[in-house]
Formats: structure tokens, C-alpha cells, sequence
């Protein structure tokens, strides 16, 4: 219960951010923000390490964006300009309202679901795998639809 009123007042309190929900199109929930500071769209192929494997033609791309708060969120965008997996990286936790989109609720479930303590969230099902953590000052994570994901994408590349 704990981490679900966290969650909320963090979700309440935070600004509204500029990147896409979880399956979404990219920049659907409003990238003119002036919270957002950049987006870089790239190749799969150039933003992951130990790419030289990979061919040129990629089945995702990779937007980055960083908000006001200095929360890096990278969006993992398919051909079909729909986002598959977010992760985030920075000094709090994002709006994860805004960031998940409709599958928020699982994200609140997932929370509520676990043992009480500190630790890890890792959640998640055929349709939402959230992976979330973090300690004061540096949280980390990363959220996907794993019918979404392609082929020959593991989570781990996901970084």
C-alpha cells in the first residue's frame, strides 16, 4: 500500500511529461512541452552496444528525450510508430502516469501485488513486464509489452 501512495503523489505531484505512452505513437502525449529538452531519434543498430553484428536495417528505433528533471526516458519505437518499451533513468522516478499510458493500472497492480520492502519491482505478464528501481537520487527502469517486442530483441538490449 506504501508504494501505491507513492506512486500516486509522485504521479500527482510531477509534471506532466513530454514523451509517449506505452503503446502509443511517439510524442502522443504532447512533445512541444518545453519540459522536453531533446529527442534524438536513432537507430537500434547505433544506440546499443555491440551493434556491429546487427544489420542496417533495424526493427525498432530509439528516441531519447530529457525532461526538466533531468530523468532520461528513451523510447523504443516500432516501424509502425508505435512504442513497445520506455525505460528512464535519472534522479527521481518519471511520470509514470504519462509514461505508461493505459497500462498505468498494471503498473499500480504490480506494486501492490509484491512483498512490502525494499527492492526491485519486477512484475508482469503476457501483455506488461515493468522492472523498475532505484535508491534516493538515482532510479532506473524499464517497462515493455512483450507481444510488441520484435523477434530478435531480447530485454536485455533494452538499455
Amino acid at each position: 500500500m506504501k508504494v501505491l501512495k507513492i506512486a500516486m503523489l509522485a504521479a500527482t505531484l510531477l509534471p506532466l511529461a513530454s514523451y509517449a505512452a506505452l503503446g502509443g505513437a511517439p510524442g502522443s502525449t504532447g512533445t512541444s512541452s518545453p519540459t522536453m529538452l531533446r529527442a534524438t531519434p536513432q537507430s537500434a543498430a547505433a544506440s546499443s552496444t555491440g551493434a556491429a553484428n546487427r544489420t542496417a536495417t533495424t526493427p525498432y528505433t530509439v528516441r531519447e528525450s530529457l525532461d526538466a528533471n533531468g530523468v532520461t526516458i528513451r523510447e523504443y519505437v516500432l516501424p509502425s510508430n508505435v512504442v513497445f518499451a520506455v525505460t528512464w533513468e535519472g534522479p527521481i522516478r518519471p511520470d509514470m502516469t504519462a509514461l505508461l499510458g493505459s497500462y498505468f493500472p498494471n503498473f499500480v497492480a504490480a506494486g501492490e501485488s509484491r512483498a512490502r520492502g525494499t527492492g526491485p519491482l519486477i512484475e508482469g505478464n503476457g501483455d506488461f513486464r515493468i522492472e523498475s528501481a532505484g535508491r534516493l537520487g538515482h532510479f532506473f527502469g524499464m517497462a515493455y509489452l512483450p507481444r510488441l517486442m520484435p523477434a530478435n530483441v531480447r530485454p536485455g538490449d533494452l538499455k
